[in-house]
């Protein structure tokens, strides 16, 4: 069953802020500009106008390897 996460942090032209996950717990990687961002899982939660969504905070961005 697929969970719909809040991302927060990361670069602020990222296109979309709530995604959706299959597996909760797992981080997240979003492909962006050339590269991927990365989000982990947090313990905190936050009211949005889909409900109240676990957030996942940005922690790194790694290059696509050609």
């Amino acid at each position: 069953m697929a969970h719909k996460v809040l991302l927060e942090g990361g670069p602020h032209d990222l296109p979309e802020r709530i995604v959706t996950v299959e597996t909760p717990g797992e981080d997240v990687k979003i492909p962006h500009l050339g590269g991927y961002e990365h989000f982990t899982e947090t313990e905190r939660r936050r009211d949005t106008a889909e409900g109240t969504l676990r957030v996942y905070e940005w922690w790194e961005r790694t290059e696509i390897a050609e």
